[in-house]
């Protein structure tokens, strides 16, 4: 293990001040005051990512065929629309939900939900149109765009499609779970979490919901029955540096054998979270990049987003695939990206460009995971969460 991950985040600052316009995915803006002024998104080199093709959506919508099934929708960070995107064709129509969605929930129903600002919208996938708004219950402040924005961040569906758990970044304190009901569309519970809730998951049995809290270094584990909490701090390489710390969780993944908390940190390691004991184990990890997005399929295979690097010594951006034994490969992905889902048959990841911070590209990486071939789609602006439908 390296020592400079010891180190806290202005350590880090000082060594890479000149990746800080792309890389500061995982700082946090001070409590009081409005934080130190940020660097521009810098120029996109001459790269393959500059050589896509990026086309206008054609709405299909008007044509009154059902959209088909495969079709990924995800949610444009850096807009107010979702898009949807043929895996073969790219996007094919788009659905305006309100300022900055985050993340996407999809019910066997086949309505999405994705988190916005303002709330959560409900959308009809079959007809590419927006259901209904559901506002915060919580006050988050004006409805604003950027890494920091209050409002809707992670969100899952109950395993029964009744509930939607959403977490809520509450700028400069710690968060909310709202729990709303799908059917009535009222927002009927909101449970105290931790800061800034990048990621909301829920138990297989469906009898607890954990928010990962990113700028307070925990899981929280919330009762679907009363809204009991219980506060795990996941912290690999301790807590020092607080709000300035890059080292902390962002996303998180249920490991469908033992129903464990799997949460990936820098490509070094794997923390792996018991939330009945609250324990924490570490297990090593082989990408050596700064992580964000994780998925994992039915068979137990971990998909985890390397974002890329925040020193010197890390490596680009990168898709890691670790089966349950523990061996992993490792896809380099050449541009940074945020979040990551899996087709049905298992064979194709789709990883999209938006990142949270400075560095987002408009499109999605195709990875084959058994050639490693890859590809990009055009897909909207600032793509982030995403869904298979």
């Amino acid at each position: 293990m390296t020592a400079r991950r010891r180190h806290t985040a202005p350590l880090l600052l000082a060594v890479v001040s000149a990746l800080a316009a792309l890389l500061a995915g995982c700082a946090t803006a001070p409590v009081d005051g409005p934080g130190p002024a940020r660097p521009d998104s810098p120029a996109r080199p001459d790269s393959p990512a500059s050589s896509v093709q990026l086309v206008p959506p054609v709405d299909e919508a008007s044509t009154g065929l059902p959209t088909p099934e495969g079709t990924l929708l995800v949610a444009d960070f850096g807009a107010d629309t979702v898009t949807f995107v043929d895996p073969q064709r790219g996007a094919i129509g788009s659905v305006r939900v309100g300022t900055a969605p985050y993340a996407v929930a999809l019910g066997a129903d086949g309505r999405a939900w994705v988190s916005t600002a303002e709330g959560v919208a409900e959308v009809d996938t079959r007809s590419r149109s927006l259901l209904r708004t559901i506002t915060h219950r919580t006050a988050t402040g004006p409805a604003e765009t950027g890494e920091y924005r209050g409002g809707g961040m992670g969100l899952a569906l109950s395993p029964d499609g009744s509930r939607l758990y959403v977490g809520v970044n509450i700028p400069g304190k710690n968060g909310a779970l709202e729990v709303i009901d799908t059917a009535s569309g009222q927002v009927t519970w909101v449970a105290p979490v931790g800061r800034r809730p990048f990621d909301v998951d829920v138990s297989a049995d469906g009898r607890e919901v954990y928010a990962t809290g990113h700028d307070s270094f925990d899981v929280t584990v919330v009762a679907a029955d009363g809204l009991s909490t219980r506060r795990i701090e996941v912290a690999p390489y301790g807590t020092k540096g607080g709000l300035g710390s890059w080292l902390k969780p962002h996303y998180a993944a249920v490991r469908p054998s033992d129903g464990k908390l799997l949460l990936p940190f820098e490509g070094e390691r794997l923390a792996v979270v018991d939330p009945a004991t609250g324990q924490v184990s570490v297990e090593p990890m082989t990408a050596n990049t700064h992580q964000h997005g994780v998925t994992v399929a039915p068979d137990g295979r971990l998909l985890v987003v390397g974002s890329g690097p925040i020193t010197r010594d890390d490596a680009g951006p990168s898709l890691t695939v670790r089966q349950p034994d523990g061996r992993e490969r490792v896809y380099p992905l050449g541009l940074p990206h945020e979040n990551v889902a899996l087709s049905r048959d298992g064979r194709t990841a789709y990883v999209t460009g938006g990142f949270t911070r400075d560095g987002a590209w408009d499109g999605i990486t195709l990875v084959d995971l058994d050639s490693g071939a890859t590809r990009r789609l055009e897909a909207g602006h600032r793509p982030l969460g995403v869904v298979v439908l």
